[in-house]
């Protein structure tokens, strides 16, 4: 009897190890994150949903982020996405200057809700100290925006 140990049968590459990695499961997993990230961005970058006014002026810059300050149609204000009393927004406000003192607020205000109402809102934002107030509004179709 004789026993075969290697060498002159063609079998010396089935027992080495495998030196190749497949790609597939990794390119299957790449593919549903990005449509993950596809579905969610959009819903990362909305705040709460107003109807701005038009306006025909290139949009301002600043060096820090600003705070968004949003009243709602039905008169509710927010910061950020967060619901705050307007009695409390002061306050709030106050504790933001102490934290940042070059706060910037940029006021989000839905065209529906009355122009005298706006202005109220941003006399708490100046009440709390903060001198950095701006409106926001949507660009005019014709307009240029920057």
């Amino acid at each position: 009897m004789a026993m075969s140990v290697g060498g002159e049968s063609g079998d010396e590459d089935d027992a080495a190890p495998m030196s190749e990695i497949n790609v597939t499961p990794f390119v299957d997993v790449m593919l549903v994150l990005l449509i993950i990230f596809m579905v969610a961005a959009p819903m990362m970058v909305t705040g709460v949903p107003v109807d701005l006014p038009r306006n025909a002026a290139a949009r301002a810059t600043s060096p820090t982020p600003p705070v968004v300050l949003t009243v709602t149609r039905e008169g509710l204000i927010h910061i950020g996405e967060e619901r705050i009393e307007e009695s409390a927004l002061a306050t709030r406000l106050g504790m933001m200057k102490a934290e940042n003192p070059e706060i910037v607020v940029h006021v989000r205000g839905d065209r529906a809700v009355a122009y005298g109402e706006v202005l109220r809102i941003m006399g708490r934002v100046t009440t709390a100290g903060i001198t950095r107030v701006s409106l926001i509004a949507e660009v005019e179709s014709g307009g240029t925006a920057r």
